[in-house]
C-alpha cells in the first residue's frame, strides 16, 4: 500500500529522515500545537458577534443566515474523525497542514464574501480545521517524553474551550469598531502563522498504519451524522414534528446503523467499532457528550442573561462585549488548570479528574439557579464551569489513548471530539427550545423569563450529573495490550495501563 506520494506507507524520504536528526524542542512543539488548536476553536465563535446582522450584511433571509453557523458545525463534526484516520495512515503532521490550508482558504473566501453562498463555503472550509485539535493530541503522544505528555495533552485538549472563550471578546471588539470583514482577515493571518509554525516546528510523523482509506464508510458516516445534526440544530426552525425534521433524524439514525454494520465487516474501517466499544472508550465518549452539553450551556445561556434588557426584571442589560468578557475567565481557568489536572490524572488516574470535573459543573449550575441578578454571578458561574470542563477535557484524551492501540490514536481522539460536538449541538437545540417557550415582550422583542433561565441551568446540572455517574463507571484499572497508545507500567507480571 502506498501513500499519496507513491511510496510505501511509513517510509520516509531522505529529507524527512534528515529532519528527524534535529533535536526536538518539546516546548516549541507544545506551544505550536496549542496555538493551532486555539485558532481552530476560535473559528467556531468567530461570527457570533455579527449573527444578528448577517441577514443584512449578506442580503439574505434570517433562516438562510443561520447556515453560516450550521455549516461550520457540520464540517467540523464530519471532518474530525476522517482527518484523524487519514493522520493515522499518512502522517498526522501532514494532515494538520492540509487542514490549516483549508482553514486559510476558507478564511480568504469569507473575507471576500458579501453574499451567502460563498460565505457558507468559506465557513465549511474553516470548520474542517477543528480536526487539528485531535490530531495535535495524537502528535504529542508520538513525540513527547512521557513526563511532559500529561500536561501537554491536557493543554491542547482544553484549547477547544479556551479558544472560544478567549476569542469571543476579540471578535466582539473587532465587530463593534471595524468592518466585519476584518474578522476573516485576522483568521487568515492566524491560519498562515499556524501553518508556518507547524511546518517548521512539528516533526514528521513516523508512526503510520498503512492500509486503505474507507471511502464508503466515510460517506455513510457523513450522511448519517449530517442527518442527525441537521435535525437537532434546525428542529426548532423546521418544527420538531415536521416531516423534514423527523425524516432527517430517523434517516440519519438508520444510515449510522448501516454504517456500523459495514464498519464491523470491512478490513480497514474508518472507526474501529470493536475498539470504540471497549468499556473505557465507550463510557468516556458518552461522558464527553454530557461535558460538551454542559460547556455549551454556559456559552449559550449566560450571554442571553447578561444582554437581556433590565426592563424585563431578569436581564442585566450588558453589551455583547461585556457579556463576552464575562465568559473569558472560563477559558483562562482552563488554561491555567491544565497542568494541575494533568498532575492529578498522573497521581490519581484520569478517571478521577473526569469525576472532579463533573462535580464542579454540577455545583456551578446548581448555584446558577439562585444566582442570576448580578454580573459577577455570571462570571462566577462561567468560571466554575470552566474549572470543571478544564478537568474533564484534560482527562478524556488520556482515558481514550490508554485504551486504544497507538495506530488508532488520531481516529479515536477524532471520534471523541465528535461526541463533544454532538453534546453541544443537542444543548443548542434543547436549551434554545426552553428559552423560546417562556418569554416576555420588551420593546417588541421576546426575552426569556427567569423560570426559563432557571430550567436551562437545572437541565445542564442534571446532564452534568449523568456524566459524572458515567465517569464513575469507567474502570479504574484494566489490562492494556502491548500496543497501548500511552506508556504502560508493569505490576507483578500483568501489564496495567498507567492510571
Amino acid at each position: 500500500m502506498t501513500d499519496p506520494e507513491n511510496r510505501p506507507s511509513g517510509i520516509l524520504t531522505a529529507r524527512e529522515k534528515k529532519r528527524l536528526t534535529r533535536p526536538e524542542n518539546e516546548r516549541a512543539i507544545i506551544f505550536t500545537l496549542a496555538f493551532t488548536g486555539l485558532i481552530a476553536a476560535f473559528m467556531q465563535t468567530l461570527v457570533t458577534p455579527i449573527v444578528p446582522q448577517l441577514p443584512q450584511l449578506l442580503n439574505t433571509s434570517p433562516s438562510d443566515a443561520t447556515w453560516v453557523l450550521t455549516a461550520t458545525l457540520l464540517a467540523a463534526a464530519i471532518s474530525t474523525p476522517i482527518s484523524g484516520r487519514l493522520g493515522d495512515m499518512y502522517g498526522k503532521r501532514r494532515i494538520v497542514m492540509v487542514l490549516l490550508v483549508l482553514l486559510l482558504v476558507g478564511s480568504v473566501i469569507s473575507a471576500l464574501s458579501n453574499e451567502i453562498l460563498p460565505m457558507i463555503l468559506g465557513r465549511v472550509l474553516q470548520g474542517t480545521g477543528l480536526g487539528v485539535i485531535a490530531l495535535g493530541v495524537s502528535i504529542l503522544r508520538d513525540v513527547l517524553h512521557p513526563k511532559r505528555l500529561g500536561g501537554a495533552v491536557a493543554l491542547v485538549s482544553a484549547t477547544l474551550g479556551i479558544g472560544g472563550a478567549v476569542g469571543l471578546p476579540i471578535s466582539a471588539l473587532i465587530a463593534q469598531n471595524l468592518d466585519w470583514h476584518v474578522l476573516f482577515w485576522l483568521a487568515t493571518a492566524l491560519a498562515a502563522l499556524a501553518l508556518v509554525l507547524v511546518y517548521t516546528v512539528v516533526p514528521v510523523s513516523t508512526l503510520r498504519t498503512g492500509g486503505s482509506f474507507d471511502y464508503p464508510g466515510a460517506v455513510l458516516f457523513a450522511i448519517g451524522l449530517v442527518g442527525i445534526l441537521l435535525a437537532v440544530s434546525k428542529g426548532s426552525e423546521w418544527g420538531w414534528g415536521s416531516l423534514l425534521t423527523l425524516g432527517m433524524l430517523v434517516g440519519g439514525a438508520v444510515v449510522l446503523v448501516l454504517w456500523g454494520v459495514y464498519e464491523l465487516r470491512t478490513e480497514n474501517p474508518l472507526v474501529d467499532l470493536r475498539i470504540a466499544a471497549r468499556r473505557a472508550v465507550l463510557l468516556t465518549n458518552l461522558a464527553s457528550i454530557t461535558v460538551g452539553f454542559a460547556f455549551f450551556a454556559s456559552a449559550a445561556v449566560l450571554p442571553q442573561l447578561l444582554e437581556a434588557p433590565t426592563t424585563t426584571g431578569v436581564g442585566l442589560g450588558q453589551t455583547l462585549l461585556v457579556a463576552s468578557l464575562a465568559l473569558t475567565p472560563s477559558g483562562l481557568v482552563m488554561f491555567f488548570l491544565s497542568p494541575v489536572a494533568a498532575r492529578l490524572s498522573a497521581a490519581r488516574g484520569p478517571r478521577t479528574s473526569l469525576v472532579i470535573g463533573g462535580v464542579f459543573i454540577v455545583i456551578a449550575y446548581a448555584l446558577a439557579i439562585g444566582l442570576m441578578t448580578e454580573v459577577w454571578h455570571a462570571v462566577l458561574i462561567a468560571t466554575v464551569v470552566g474549572i470543571g470542563v478544564g478537568f474533564a477535557y484534560a482527562a478524556m484524551p488520556t482515558l481514550i489513548m490508554r485504551a486504544v492501540p497507538a495506530s488508532e490514536t488520531a481516529a479515536a481522539n477524532g471520534l471523541n471530539s465528535v461526541m463533544r460536538s454532538l453534546g453541544s449541538t443537542v444543548a443548542a437545540a434543547v436549551l434554545g427550545l426552553v428559552l423560546a417557550s417562556s418569554t416576555v415582550v420588551s420593546n417588541g422583542h421576546a426575552i426569556p423569563t427567569a423560570s426559563a433561565f432557571q430550567l436551562c441551568f437545572l437541565i445542564a446540572a442534571v446532564v452534568a450529573l449523568a456524566g459524572t455517574v458515567l465517569a464513575f463507571l469507567i474502570p479504574r484499572h484494566e489490562p492494556a495490550s502491548s500496543t497501548a497508545s500511552i506508556p504502560v507500567v508493569q505490576k507483578s507480571s500483568e501489564p496495567v495501563a498507567v492510571n
